[in-house]
């Protein structure tokens, strides 16, 4: 009887999670859909949504990655105090984020200034973007990387070295193909904070309009129902990423522990 009840209780939970994305799919039509995604340029922000959210993994896999590695393998002083810096900016509200990413690289800041002699904008641009985007996803793929690192057991880079395998041979050979699915699942998921960016986007980068602002422009304009379709495909295209890289993950960890 208590695993009736449990999996009964796991069941009510699991739906009610899910009910969101039951509830879009209800009061969706496919006219509805077809109306909206098939106007002239309705397409259009998620093409730089798409765009803007690649440019940001590429920034995080460059720049994050190497912070990553360096607080699984405490080569930082005083680590604790490096990873909280990483948990505030992932406290940070997205809003907030957006606000003060205005005193850091508006466009009457020091960094907007030298922005502004190259011809460039941190503000309504597309770099604004891919900034804005950045900030609401790093610390999701920092944190994961640096789990990812910290589960290759230490001993066979050990062994890797002593065999004579120079360090960036031992990254390359041994410690990123056992930390890659977690690397993955930790990218997949930066990926989707991107794509569904909205908070700090909504401050600083409210043009070019990528798909979230176009969910949101679209309410105030229009109507709920109106903006659901859009709700459709950013769910489409952020979704199978995360979800592709978790089974992979999984059955990863499985042959590990098998």
């Amino acid at each position: 009887m208590s695993t009736v009840v449990s999996v009964a209780g796991a069941g009510i939970i699991w739906l009610a999670l899910l009910g969101p994305v039951i509830a879009l799919l209800v009061h969706l039509s496919g006219s509805a859909i077809a109306k909206s995604l098939t106007a002239p340029g309705a397409l259009d922000p998620l093409l730089i949504s798409v765009e803007s959210g690649l440019v940001t993994l590429g920034v995080l896999l460059v720049v994050c990655t190497p912070l990553a590695w360096m607080l699984a393998r405490g080569k930082l002083p005083f680590p604790r105090l490096w990873e909280t810096g990483v948990l505030c900016s992932l406290l940070l509200p997205p809003l907030v984020i957006g606000l003060l990413l205005v005193f850091m690289v508006g466009p009457y800041t020091p960094i907007g200034e030298i922005l502004s002699h190259l011809h460039q904008s941190a503000t309504n641009s597309f770099l604004a973007l891919v900034i804005a985007e950045v900030y609401e996803s790093a610390p999701y793929y920092v944190l994961g990387a640096q789990s990812a690192f910290a589960s290759v057991e230490p001993r066979l880079e050990q062994q890797a070295g002593l065999l004579g395998d120079r360090p960036r041979r031992v990254f390359r050979r041994v410690t990123l193909p056992l930390a890659a699915p977690g690397l993955a699942m930790s990218l997949s998921i930066a990926w989707a904070r991107a794509m569904g960016a909205f908070g700090a986007v909504v401050i600083i980068a409210y043009n070019p309009m990528g798909i979230p602002m176009q969910i949101y422009t679209t309410l105030q304009e229009t109507s709920l129902s109106a903006a659901l379709p859009y709700a459709l495909v950013l769910l489409v295209v952020a979704l199978p990423l995360p979800l592709t890289a978790y089974i992979w993950s999984a059955r990863a960890g499985r042959r590990r522990r098998g």
